[in-house]
């Protein structure tokens, strides 16, 4: 299983930059009988007829609440220095930010095909800087300028057509992290994001967390090192190596909800590109993320399916200019 973990991330992510979150442990040294019992792994997770893994109960959260009172914290008398994910909750949509990378850590939506109609109109809107958060910690519209990047929405302003105030939300450069243009955010990217909206079709409810990843891949020298470029003068945004999408759609009428997960990388996709290369386990996207997404649905069987066992995962390219 691990094997094939590794296998599927590797499709996605090339060059095999997801292997090290997956990759298949030293193998071990004899033991005797005795020990072989005493040593029994747990059972291996049911896998799906497609080859993925059964969704599991994440943990738990544990949090100590002594941390968030510095005041009667003998080692933070003087203050917590953080670090501080500013929490934004707009309109259409609620949002992570992480002020050392200016992007987001995660935006999340909820979408249905009534909260998708409105008058809201992108031709009256403008990129600006948030002023919700401290300055020395913003995004800035400087850093973007001939930085050879798009500045990609995480919330589509498709999403946010309710009015003009929930339009210009998604501009606020807290929404948005830096995309390759041609191939991606203009196309690919801008595919999926309408594959989503039209999964209101045949879901009532449909959640969607989408984010940067910051993903390692493996040098020359064998060793796995993270890089990723910074844009800005002086550099001051991070330019994500990879973008998730992560789904969970359900219908009135059925108790089980559907998940599904995507992870693509920040580069120029073909069209012909099947989504499919793009689906990896919610797991293997919550361990890269550093995330857990939808951690109040049970995931056990019968009580989440894949989203693709549900509908067909395929891109309809280019469909989203004309719904716009």
């Amino acid at each position: 299983m691990q094997r094939l973990l590794a296998f599927v991330a590797g499709s996605v992510f090339g060059g095999g930059a997801m292997y090290a979150l997956v990759k298949p442990s030293a193998p071990a040294t004899p033991v005797s009988q005795q020990q072989q019992q005493q040593q029994q792994p747990p059972p291996a997770p049911p896998v799906h007829a497609h080859g993925m893994p059964e969704f599991q109960q994440p943990f738990k959260r544990q949090v100590d609440s002594s941390i968030n009172s510095p005041a009667d914290n003998e080692f933070l008398k003087f203050g917590n220095p953080g670090p501080v994910s500013d929490f934004l909750l707009r309109s259409r949509y609620a949002a992570s930010y992480n002020r050392a990378l200016r992007n987001p850590n995660w935006v999340a939506e909820h979408l249905t095909q009534g909260n998708l109609k409105g008058s809201g109109d992108r031709a009256s809107s403008e990129f600006k800087e948030d002023p919700a958060l401290p300055g020395p910690f913003r995004a800035q519209l400087k850093d973007y300028y001939r930085s050879g990047y798009d500045r990609g929405h995480m919330c589509p302003a498709a999403d946010a057509k309710k009015d003009t105030e929930s339009m210009n939300e998604t501009f606020l450069l807290s929404n948005i992290a830096p995309q390759v243009g041609k191939g991606f955010n203009r196309n690919y990217w801008a595919s999926l994001e309408s594959f989503v909206r039209d999964l209101t079709r045949s879901f009532d409810d449909v959640y969607c967390i989408t984010g940067p990843l910051y993903l390692p891949e493996k040098q020359a020298d064998g060793k796995w090192r993270v890089s990723y470029e910074v844009i800005g003068s002086p550099p001051n945004v991070a330019v994500p190596t990879h973008f998730f999408k992560v789904v969970l759609a359900k219908r009135n009428n059925e108790p089980a909800v559907a998940l599904g997960a995507f992870a693509l990388p920040n580069k120029e996709i073909d069209n012909s590109t099947p989504l499919s290369d793009f689906v990896l386990p919610l797991e293997a996207v919550e361990k890269a993320a550093g995330l857990q997404f939808f951690d109040k649905v049970e995931r056990k069987q019968g009580a989440v399916v894949p989203l693709c066992s549900k509908v067909n995962c395929t891109l309809e390219h280019d469909s989203w200019k004309k719904k716009k």
